[in-house]
Formats: C-alpha cells, sequence, structure tokens
C-alpha cells in the first residue's frame, strides 16, 4: 500500500508541474505583432501551421476533458496530455501567427489569426486552470457549471474551445480570397440594411403625402409627439430644401454601390492568386518577389470599402434631420468612396485592364450622374 500512495503521490506532483508549465507556456504565447522572417521561414505556410497546431489542440482537449471528469482518475495521463500539448501544437500555434504577417496574407488575415489565437488560448487555460490536483475527477457542478459558485462548466468550456479552434481551421479553408470575400459581403449586407431603413423611411413619407389633414389642433398635437419620441421627421409637400430629389438620386447610388461589391467580389476576389504568392513576373515585384503588392491592395480596398456603410448610416441620418446641407455633404463622402474602391480594381492582379476594367468605368459615370 505504501508503495501505491508513494506512486500516486509522485503522479499528483507531476502532474501539478505539467500544469504550472503549460499555464505558464499559454500566457507567455499570446500572439504579439508579426515580425520580419528569413528566407527559410518563408517557405512554411502560415495557414497550414495554424490548422495542423489547431487540430492538435482541439483533439488534446478532448483527452483533458475525458481524463478530468471519468473515473479512474489517472495523473500520469493527464501530465502526458500536457506535455504533448506544451512540446507541439502550443508552440506549432504560436509560430503560425508570427509567420502569419501583413505583408504577405493581408492584415485582415494577420490580424484574424491573432485574435482567433487569443481565444483559443484564453479558453485553454482556463480549462488547464480547472484540472484537479487531488487525484479526484470534478464533480458534477464542475462539469456543468452549477452549485454554489455558478459559472461556465467543464463540458461549457471544452466546447469554446473547439469553437476556437474550428475558427482557426476555417481560415486555412477559407484561405485570403475567403475572408476577404467574407469581410466584403458583410460589408455589403450592412449597406443593404441601411438602404433597406432608407426607403421605409421614403415610402412612410410617401403615404403621409396622400393623407388629408384632419385639423389644425390634431396636426399640432402629433407633431408634438413626434418631437417628445423622437420620431423622425418626414418632407414637407413644398419640400423647400429639395429633399425628395436628393432622396430619389441617394437610393439609386446605393443601388449601383451595392452592385458594385458584388461585381468585386466576383470579378476581382474571386479570382485572387494564392497568397502568399509565387514568383510574379518582376514588373509586379514592386517590393520583393514574396510581396508584389497584391496583399496591401487587398487590405486598402478592404478599408475603404468598410467606411461606406458607415457614411451611409450618416446619410441616412441627415435625411431624417431634413438637413439638405449635410445630405450633400454625406452623398459626396459616399459616393467618392465608392469610386475609389473601383480605382483600386481598375485593373486585374496581374495589372492589366479586363471586363471589370470596362464596368468599373460604366459605374464611375452612372455615379457621378446619379444612375
Amino acid at each position: 500500500m505504501a508503495g501505491t500512495s508513494t506512486k500516486e503521490e509522485q503522479g499528483l506532483a507531476a502532474l501539478e508541474v505539467a500544469v504550472s508549465t503549460a499555464r505558464t507556456l499559454i500566457a507567455q504565447l499570446q500572439p504579439t505583432a508579426p515580425a520580419a522572417q528569413s528566407k527559410s521561414q518563408n517557405d512554411v505556410n502560415a495557414l497550414d501551421l495554424a490548422y495542423d497546431a489547431a487540430s492538435l489542440i482541439r483533439a488534446h482537449t478532448t483527452k483533458l476533458s475525458l481524463l478530468i471528469l471519468n473515473k479512474p482518475f489517472t495523473a500520469s495521463a493527464i501530465s502526458t496530455v500536457l506535455r504533448e500539448l506544451v512540446d507541439g501544437p502550443l508552440p506549432g500555434l504560436a509560430s503560425a501567427t508570427e509567420l502569419c504577417t501583413a505583408d504577405r496574407y493581408t492584415k485582415v488575415m494577420s490580424t484574424e489569426l491573432q485574435y482567433r489565437t487569443k481565444k483559443v488560448l484564453a479558453d485553454l487555460g482556463t480549462l488547464v486552470q480547472a484540472i484537479p490536483l487531488d487525484g479526484e475527477i470534478l464533480n458534477d457542478d464542475a462539469k456543468n457549471g452549477t452549485g454554489p459558485e455558478k459559472g461556465k462548466g467543464i463540458l461549457a468550456v471544452t466546447g469554446t474551445i473547439w469553437e476556437a479552434c474550428d475558427g482557426i481551421i476555417e481560415l486555412k479553408k477559407l484561405g485570403v480570397a475567403g475572408l476577404v470575400i467574407q469581410k466584403a459581403e458583410g460589408y455589403r449586407d450592412l449597406l443593404k440594411d441601411a438602404l433597406e431603413e432608407l426607403q421605409e423611411w421614403a415610402e412612410e413619407d410617401s403615404d403621409g403625402e396622400d393623407e388629408e389633414a384632419v385639423d389644425g389642433v390634431e396636426d399640432a398635437a402629433q407633431a408634438e409627439v413626434d418631437n417628445i419620441f423622437g420620431s423622425q421627421r418626414h418632407i414637407p409637400p413644398d419640400d423647400p430644401e429639395s429633399i425628395r430629389p436628393r432622396l430619389e438620386s441617394s437610393i439609386k447610388r446605393l443601388r449601383l454601390l451595392i452592385l458594385m461589391y458584388q461585381a468585386a467580389t466576383k470579378r476581382r476576389f474571386k479570382t485572387l492568386p494564392p497568397l502568399p504568392h509565387p514568383e510574379l513576373p518582376p514588373e509586379l515585384n514592386e517590393k520583393s518577389a514574396e510581396d508584389p503588392g497584391i496583399a496591401n491592395r487587398l487590405d486598402e480596398v478592404l478599408d475603404v470599402m468598410n467606411k461606406i456603410p458607415d457614411i451611409t448610416d450618416e446619410l441616412a441620418s441627415a435625411f431624417y434631420e431634413l438637413d439638405a446641407e449635410e445630405i450633400d455633404k454625406r452623398m459626396d463622402q459616399c459616393f467618392f468612396t465608392g469610386f475609389a474602391v473601383t480605382e483600386l480594381l481598375v485593373k486585374n492582379w496581374e495589372g492589366q485592364n479586363d471586363e471589370f476594367s470596362t464596368w468599373a468605368a460604366k459605374f464611375q459615370l452612372a455615379m457621378k450622374k446619379g444612375w
């Protein structure tokens, strides 16, 4: 019996060391800004490495969860899983975030991988913190997050780690092109929402014009209620500020901007070459063979695309306030930003004019004319 007790104590002591080591490493591996890499490092695909590391972390998380929730409690088995995490996938995931530089994978991909890696490490740290060091499996309260100290149970924590790892695995499947398309479609959907709200307001306004006034007292009372509760104002019948022509022009142009997002996705983002890009013709290698400028160009396009929905929201607010001066200002901002997107994408990834180039010229002309 004494020999058995000593073996259990040794196992628990080793487990305590393994838990401490894992916690320390997780704290140290928080993603930082990627640094410049050597040519040998550039041969490693950061997304492939992140995929492999996240897949292993997901599998090891499952093992840990089972080992601390089910009898018999085996300290040596838990220690083995922790050592495997520390020796392989955890450093691998950290290395992947360092290799995923903005000039090779785009800023949007680099930022996204760092964000998802932080989530994996944070959730994994919670799981490691919960590993019992007394030789007993976790009770039902710790398992389910019930009991006097309610919180996230280990089953829920395990699920969040799986989800976080799946997020990194998804990045590999998406690739740079897929992530760019995802972002662009998100911006387009925000623009659609703003347009729909503006159209609904315009329709309400049109309905109001057809209604006959009941009497002056009731109109004044309703105006007072609208003022108290912040109801949106409507265009007066005489329209002294010419709000309605501005509204019609804006709605037409916003529809054009939505088409621009769709055309850019189809003709540019879906035709992106693989990133990091292999060797390109010398005339496109503005910085180096590894960075022909495509990644930076994509980031700039997405930054501009991201601004349009916000400007559109401000444009809608200007209409609700019937502020003609502000409407003109936001209209100019919105539509010139749309011009900027097409200018950045007017040539294809080989630097040549194509079908989209012709469409972009027509788009810009239509925007100037208002349709």
